[in-house]
């Protein structure tokens, strides 16, 4: 069995740790976790959200689902699961077993932002010139302890969006760029113990750090390329899935490296989340198989 990490950070890997169902085609796009220790893995297949045991069992998952890109997954403090469908550009609540509860944008809509509508694809950040508020392919979704709900909203668009627990829009802040309080691909978003709201600011290869209202606060200083996702433990451990560069990072919450693996093998890893226990689960390709899977990393 590989193992990677040291220390108090050292971890085997169980690259076939989740038993999908035979014959269903689940390539994962994103992972949470709930309070109970069922991980959820969203996927790209006709079972969209399939939730799995600790030891990788299956337990049950949503049904047929008919979403248009899923993208990521987010398991709140209350076990609300948010689920982001980019092509769709929407945000979706659900109890834990898939009924939903409260949906956030409207299906189809395109805000502009000077990219070309027309296309569906992950580059069109490339061609965003302004911000145009919510959405133009959503990526990422944080919810704060009061229930207000932050969206990176980076595919085709350079902002990030706060509503209220209801749904409301607040407010909106970002433009194209690589300053501060500027976005190339918001991908991931996070809310730490703080209250800060943590950004993967994905093609400029850094984690922004902001309040609530959008004042910039920090940027992390450590080398990382193409962030993706970050995940911060109850101990205020960050984790991070490098989507270029195929790296996975742990880091402190002031963004210094603890432990860093990896390489251009994991290239598109995209998502990240963790357990009771300390194990971490990231999304990431797995050689001689299709598509990305959910792989376990176990505290040693």
């Amino acid at each position: 069995m590989t193992t990677v990490g040291t220390g108090n950070h050292a971890y085997d890997v169980i690259s076939d740790w989740a038993k999908v169902p035979e014959g269903w085609n689940a390539p994962m796009a994103a992972v949470t976790v709930d309070s109970q220790d069922r991980i959820y893995g969203f996927n790209r297949g006709e079972h969209g959200v399939i939730v799995f045991g600790k030891d990788g069992n299956y337990l049950s998952d949503w049904g047929e689902t008919e979403f248009a890109f899923p993208h990521a997954i987010y398991a709140d403090p209350d076990d609300n699961i948010w689920i982001v469908d980019r092509d769709a550009g929407q945000i979706y609540k659900y109890t834990t077993d898939g009924k939903l509860l409260m949906t956030i944008g409207e299906k189809g809509f395109r805000s502009d932002t000077g990219a070309d509508n027309s296309v569906f694809s992950s580059s069109g950040y490339g061609e965003v010139t302004h911000g145009g508020g919510p959405f133009n392919l959503p990526a990422g979704i944080a919810v704060a302890a009061n229930g207000d709900i932050f969206v990176a909203d980076g595919y085709a668009n350079c902002e990030v969006h706060r509503f209220s627990a209801d749904g409301k829009h607040l407010k909106s802040w970002g433009s194209p760029g690589s300053g501060p309080g500027e976005f190339t691909l918001p991908h991931g978003a996070w809310v730490d113990s703080k209250g800060q709201v943590l950004i993967a600011d994905r093609e400029n290869n850094r984690i922004q750090v902001f309040s609530q209202d959008g004042d910039f606060i920090s940027q992390w200083p450590s080398e990382m390329i193409g962030p993706a996702v970050v995940y911060i433990d109850k101990d205020d451990i960050a984790y991070v899935a490098e989507h270029n560069g195929g790296m996975f990072s742990i880091l402190t919450m002031e963004g210094e490296t603890i432990e860093r693996w990896g390489g251009m093998e994991f290239r598109s890893c995209h998502g990240v989340s963790g357990d009771s226990e300390g194990s971490i689960y990231f999304v990431q390709p797995v050689e001689g198989q299709q598509g990305r899977k959910l792989v376990k990393y176990v505290r040693k």
